[in-house]
């Protein structure tokens, strides 16, 4: 009640979510049943790399394109797509003939490149001036966003994050317009995952979840979604890696990356996705492993202050945290974090990357023009203090 109630000081707040949300396992072939609304006649399927050969998805390839709809399958969009990426798809959908309803199957940068091609193919604009500021004009295409592994949230969130190389940086497309309008949530297609991309994946859900709790844009609907993400991802990710067929387990981090997602479009991340960008932008670092990096370091940062949020996300977590002082258990939690990394093997240190500190300048010039998110970081951060951080983990 106390983190609920503090909340209700703050602004109004909103919950934009997707239209409908199918979880469970095998939902995947509903899909034709599901998307009949729309009676599709030319589909846009776009992949991520490791989904093409999926036999659930081509089961429902082939009852798609019996029951009469065209399948129109991009290549597979790579993990760190940039605007050419983007122009080079949607040149290509164009080219196949009108497009009905846009698929996204994959992690999150499938499932990014989807959402904004719904729009280009919608709209007459382009995706560069979408990135520098140009509002997205409407609602696109119909969408489906079916998400393979279990970290970004892209499938609930309002944003599309392409990668512009000459900016060394990672940049948003921020709209309510490109929220899905069905998801399914399906743990089956998960399963293959290999344990370090479960390991990257599931601790940037967590670190949506962790935070958006803490944001200056926190409010009751991201503290309710946050903490139960906090809750299933705690308890289930270290038996993920483990063991990649634990379907319960596979379940709770793909319900738990979904909340983080709801977290993100009600709420916002804050200075670990901004300091994560640049190391994404500049080294190709994945983004979760640059998150999981950063995560315990920037947490020790900002519980300052934010002792009493800390200790109830201990609490969810399940830490034995009874009786101590809120900054004791904000203490234990970010030691948590730390632990947690450790466990999944997670590398610790940029200069492992190729990272050096004659970099670090470089890296925090760019963080520092992420103004979005650490405006939302409940501690201020300045220049000197983002050196700091990433000296910390260099």
């Amino acid at each position: 009640m106390t983190a609920i109630a503090s909340s209700l000081t703050t602004l109004p707040a909103v919950l934009h979510q997707a239209g409908r949300v199918v979880a469970g396992a095998g939902c995947l072939l509903q899909l034709p049943e599901l998307i009949a609304q729309w009676r599709p006649q030319r589909l846009l399927l776009v992949l991520g790399r490791h989904v093409t050969q999926d036999p659930g998805l081509l089961a429902v390839r082939e009852a798609l394109e019996t029951a009469g709809t065209a399948v129109v399958a991009l290549d597979p969009v790579p993990p760190e797509p940039v605007v050419a990426d983007v122009e080079a798809a949607l040149a290509a959908a164009q080219s196949a003939g009108p497009i009905d309803l846009v698929v996204g199957v994959g992690g999150g940068s499938a499932i990014d490149v989807a959402k904004a091609l719904a729009v280009l193919l919608a709209h007459p604009v382009a995706v560069r001036a979408l990135l520098t500021g140009t509002p997205v004009p409407g609602r696109g295409l119909p969408t489906v966003m079916v998400p393979t592994t279990a970290g970004t949230g892209a499938e609930a969130t309002p944003n599309s994050i392409l990668l512009v190389p000459e900016d060394a940086l990672k940049i948003g497309i921020v709209s309510p317009h490109l929220l899905p309008d069905l998801v399914l949530l399906d743990p089956l297609l998960t399963r293959t995952l290999p344990p370090m991309v479960t390991a990257h994946t599931g601790i940037d859900a967590l670190c949506h979840a962790i935070e958006c709790y803490t944001s200056k844009k926190q409010n009751v609907f991201s503290d309710l979604y946050a903490l139960e993400a906090i809750r299933l991802i705690s308890r289930s990710l270290r038996r993920a890696f483990a063991d990649g067929q634990d379907v319960a387990a596979r379940q709770d981090m793909l319900l738990g990356s979904y909340y983080g997602g709801v977290c993100i479009a009600t709420s916002s991340t804050t200075a670990v996705h901004a300091l994560a960008y640049p190391l994404g932008g500049r080294y190709r670092v994945p983004h979760g492993l640059s998150n999981a990096m950063l995560l315990p370091a920037v947490m020790a940062f900002n519980r300052i202050g934010s002792e009493a949020r800390f200790a109830a996300m201990a609490r969810a977590m399940d830490l034995p945290v009874q009786g101590l002082s809120d900054l004791d258990a904000a203490d234990a939690f970010v030691q948590a974090l730390a632990q947690l990394n450790a466990d999944l093997g997670i590398t610790t240190r940029l200069r492992d990357l190729g990272v050096t500190e004659d970099d670090l300048d470089a890296l925090v010039a760019g963080a520092a023009k992420v103004t979005r998110l650490l405006n939302n970081n409940p501690r201020p951060m300045g220049r000197d203090d983002m050196r700091a951080l990433y000296a910390a983990v260099l």
